[in-house]
């Protein structure tokens, strides 16, 4: 019982990650049907922002071990990398719109470009991050152990859904988000300005990779190409929740995540993923439009 107690709480954390990578993804892919390649250095960019604030300002802020340094360095990485989207937005893709194939290139290129730039910076090998005292450890419950920094990983991502919830439903630039993702063309005509939603929209979706950046931290070694590791995966839970669709991608991302640990403790790691790709193959032939599909008037 205890194993499987593990296994779905390791799902629900990786699933956790997933969606926080994802939702960027949501806003940029979904919504303003941008493949955007260079999604996975964002993450990248938010995890080196914590790893700068450890050995900068943890000393400033009452030490490493009491932790003040990391929650700090969440709103910033978020901050840093949506202001980076945000002029990849104006600088780059606004001019590719339209153009699925260049825009492809074009990010592609810029991530590499980023990957560099951090080598250059911070070295080629992977460092690692030192999480606060108060995340060590674990819950014990009936003989399972799950671990305090998996979750904080899980509040923290249950805490941003609430937030853009709030954002999207509540406020003026949410509602003008909702209109260009309901309807383009209705929404300029009625007076939203569309190229501003798209920069806003775009820097949204990087700075929850840069949020999801720090999260990474406490689960392993950070380096140059720690995005490219679950890029594919968050493109998946898109394509499988229903391109600009939020719900959908809420439910896919803890479903890939339970079948993915699942299957692996049950197979091996690489055919677990073979699994994983075969399955979501089978549901999108049966359904195309994903498990949810975002309605437009």
């Amino acid at each position: 019982m205890s194993i499987w107690i593990t296994q779905i709480f390791n799902g629900l954390s990786l699933g956790s990650v997933l969606l926080m990578i994802s939702l960027g993804l949501a806003f940029s892919f979904g919504l303003m049907k941008v493949i955007n390649m260079a999604h996975g250095e964002f993450i990248m960019i938010g995890a080196y922002v914590t790893f700068v604030f450890e050995k900068n300002f943890a000393s400033a802020m009452g030490g490493k071990d009491l932790g003040i340094w990391f929650l700090v360095s969440i709103p910033i990485a978020f901050l840093i990398a949506g202001l980076l989207g945000i002029l990849l937005e104006k600088g780059l893709i606004r001019y590719l719109y339209g153009r699925p194939l260049d825009t492809l290139l074009a990010t592609w290129g810029v991530g590499l470009i980023l990957q560099q730039a951090a080598r250059s910076i911070f070295g080629a090998s992977n460092v690692q991050v030192n999480s606060p005292t108060w995340l060590n450890g674990g819950l014990a419950i009936l003989d399972a152990v799950l671990p305090y920094k998996r979750l904080f990983i899980i509040g923290l991502v249950l805490l941003s859904i609430a937030i853009i919830y709030l954002f999207l439903y509540r406020t003026t630039n949410g509602r003008r988000i909702r209109a260009v993702m309901q309807n383009r063309e209705m929404a300029s005509c009625l007076g939203v300005p569309s190229e501003t939603v798209d920069a806003l929209t775009f820097g949204l979706g990087a700075g929850l990779a840069g949020m999801a950046g720090c999260v990474l931290t406490l689960i392993g070694p950070i380096g140059p190409v720690i995005g490219t590791n679950y890029i594919v995966d968050a493109f998946l839970v898109v394509v499988l929740g229903g391109a600009g669709g939020f719900a959908g991608t809420i439910l896919a991302a803890p479903l890939i995540g339970i079948s993915n640990t699942i299957l692996e403790f049950s197979t091996t790691a690489a055919l677990a993923k073979v699994l994983v790709f075969v399955l979501i193959i089978l549901f999108l032939q049966w359904r195309p439009t994903g498990i949810l599909t975002q309605r437009s008037r």
